[in-house]
């Protein structure tokens, strides 16, 4: 029933965006955008997923499992596969676990590898905000800078004031509903807590994985024709991706380029240009996931392929009965 109703969400909110967005709007963008600038995307993509592949070992292996790297890369293409099939990210998360805890013997630090992996992220995310706000609110003419600059601001503030409040509360005041996501997240900070050397690298990777990104999107954003300070991007995009998170639709669909295209039209781009210029986003997603289901594939065949090998050859060496 759960995923009956993100299905129906997003399916509904993307169809009440193109009844509601004018078509010549999104006839335009579309049309601005070639082939080869999504190409490139696309490459960009990929690489900074293998750059999130070291950081994702980096946290499998503080526990001094062993874990090379196109084994990280063979589950790493399967949770990123899995998020264009899974009704949410989080699947993803779980068949990447699953399968490097069956690799590396260690199911248990793989799960919380992933916690973590997912929590540098979020923070991530914060970090970017945080700073594309302060520069933004330099950028963006009249009260509507000044006015960003104070909400950023005042976010981090609360956020520095309520987070040791949040960090003490007992679990077991914690709503029934948000101890078990809550009683992970904790945990997860703990092991981040016992390895700081990996968890800065971690942190060093996603920030770059995360910029880079940001960068792809305002290239995007730019050949379709929404021309403003990459400072706005740093702020959009990530705000956008936090309401993708929310569980209340199909992996984000429809929620993040409703959001995207909302956060614009206030600095003056149509809705249908920042709708657009994210479900392209959206589009490289769902390559990129096609080309980590193949590196899956691939790797896991030649996994089998060498695995059979190395049998054959333990037989042609094993001694054979006489007579």
């Amino acid at each position: 029933m759960k995923l009956g109703l993100k299905v129906a969400v997003s399916v509904g909110l993307l169809a009440l965006l193109f009844v509601v967005l004018p078509w010549a709007d999104v006839r335009t963008a579309v049309t601005r955008l070639p082939g080869r600038v999504w190409l490139g995307v696309l490459l960009g993509f990929v690489v900074g997923h293998q750059l999130g592949v070291f950081k994702w070992r980096l946290l499998v292996t503080a526990d001094h499992a062993e874990f090379s790297v196109g084994e990280a890369t063979r589950c790493y293409g399967a949770g990123l596969f899995a998020n264009i099939c899974l009704p949410s990210i989080v699947g993803g998360d779980v068949l990447r676990a699953v399968l490097a805890g069956r690799t590396t013997g260690h199911l248990e630090a793989a799960f919380l590898a992933g916690l973590a992996d997912r929590v540098i992220d979020v923070a991530t995310l914060a970090l970017l905000i945080l700073a594309g706000g302060l520069f933004a609110g330099r950028a963006l003419p009249g009260w509507s800078g000044e006015l960003l600059t104070v909400g950023i601001v005042l976010a981090a503030v609360a956020l520095a004031a309520l987070s040791p409040l949040v960090l003490r509360r007992p679990l077991a005041r914690w709503p029934r509903r948000l101890r078990r996501p809550v009683g992970r997240g904790l945990v997860s900070l703990r092991r981040l807590a016992r390895s700081p050397g990996r968890a800065l690298g971690a942190l060093a990777l996603s920030l770059v994985i995360q910029s880079g990104f940001v960068m792809l999107n305002v290239w995007i954003g730019r050949t379709i024709g929404i021309n403003l300070p990459v400072a706005v991007w740093f702020v959009a995009w990530p705000l956008a991706k936090v309401a993708g998170l929310m569980p209340i639709s199909l992996g984000g669909l429809a929620v993040r380029d409703a959001t995207f295209g909302a956060l614009l039209v206030p600095l003056g781009v149509p809705m249908a240009h920042g709708v657009v210029a994210h479900l392209a986003w959206q589009s490289v997603m769902i390559g990129g996931g096609l080309l980590g289901g193949a590196a899956w594939w691939l790797l896991s065949h030649r996994a089998k392929a060498a695995g059979a090998r190395t049998w054959r050859g333990l037989l042609a060496l094993a001694p054979r009965p006489h007579g």
